[in-house]
């Protein structure tokens, strides 16, 4: 990981787990100064040695930041987020900026958003894609809040960001600097950036369904209930691989799957209880206040809730992926 910030810049991260631990390291590998804070001192002595600076509680942690203070919370969505964003803001003063990072639900950005301008601090959502692959790949941003704000920590958000890479402009779209073609965002006002998370994870959902839904398929061709002549026994995970090669369904989702089933065909490991964290959820009730039908969503979402009680192959794939990508440990069952 080589890279270079034209603007180096000091942010402080409350939340040193699989996600925030990594974003640390991304940013001082672009030459941002970090400061971390972890309810858990254990998760910070892993960056300490690493370069980053500390702080034994969230006074010490403000103080150590230099004005406008930039505080990155990458804690769980629901009540700790909300907790944490409410300690530091206490903290903090005028012209400063807090930013959610995690995956929250938008209306909370807003309100959130509302009530810190009345101190003076500026708040900004981000959605951030590209789980604990993301300290090599970069992370995708999707961000909402004010425009000086933004505008203030583009270099952090490019220093995150996987930059233009090999990916080509889209065929038609004209080449600019626009930093879309970085890898992030700013999609407007408060809680559009977790808005388009929150439909980005739906979409996800979905996808994810799919993929174990044809793979199940392929698994059970050679079913006693088949005809001989029309039973196949199938090797998914060179299956898996073909598909990564020039195939219309490639994707990292796909190439996550083939490493899944290269290190466990029969994926014995996994149980098949599928958790969801939420997005899917708000997603569908966004359809729902607006109309839209979203026929593919709302059944992957279901299907979710349907796993807990009983499991297929198709649920253990899609565990396997949610590992793979986002490092999410299932549940067993009992």
């Amino acid at each position: 990981m080589n890279l270079t910030n034209e603007e180096n810049m000091q942010v402080g991260m409350v939340g040193l787990g699989k996600m925030g631990a990594n974003m640390v390291r991304r940013l001082m590998a672009g030459g941002d100064s970090c400061v971390g804070f972890d309810v858990n001192p254990v998760n910070f002595e892993k960056l300490k040695s690493e370069g980053a600076d500390g702080a034994i509680n969230l006074e010490d942690f403000v103080a150590k930041l230099q004005a406008p203070r930039i505080v990155w919370c990458m804690v769980p969505a629901g009540d700790l987020t909300e907790s944490t964003v409410m300690a530091v803001a206490e903290l903090l003063e005028s012209g400063d900026i807090i930013v959610d990072g995690g995956n929250s639900f938008y209306k909370d950005d807003v309100r959130r958003a509302e009530m810190l301008s009345k101190k003076g601090i500026q708040y900004i959502d981000v959605g951030t894609s590209g789980g604990v692959w993301g300290v090599e790949r970069g992370y995708c941003l999707m961000i909402g809040g004010p425009e000086q704000a933004v505008s203030l920590m583009d270099p952090v958000f490019k220093a995150l960001a996987p930059g233009k890479g090999d990916i080509e402009v889209t065929p038609g779209r004209p080449s600019s600097t626009n930093s879309v073609e970085q890898g992030y965002i700013h999609c407007g006002p408060a809680g559009s950036g977790h808005f388009v998370k929150m439909i980005h994870n739906g979409i996800e959902y979905g996808m994810m369904m799919a993929y174990a839904e044809g793979f199940d398929i392929m698994r059970n061709a050679n079913s006693q209930n088949l005809p001989e002549n029309l039973r196949y026994d199938l090797n998914l995970t060179d299956i898996a691989e073909v598909w990564r090669r020039g195939s219309v369904v490639s994707s990292w989702l796909l190439d996550l799957t083939a490493t899944a089933l290269v290190e466990d065909p029969e994926l014995s490991t996994y149980s098949g209880y599928v958790e969801d964290s939420g997005e899917g959820r708000w997603t569908v009730q966004a359809a729902i206040d607006e109309a839209v039908p979203a026929h593919v969503l709302t059944a992957a979402l279901y299907a979710r809730f349907r796993s807990r009680q009983q499991n297929t192959f198709a649920d253990k794939m899609i565990s396997a992926m949610r590992k793979k990508f986002g490092g999410h440990i299932e549940k067993k069952l009992s």
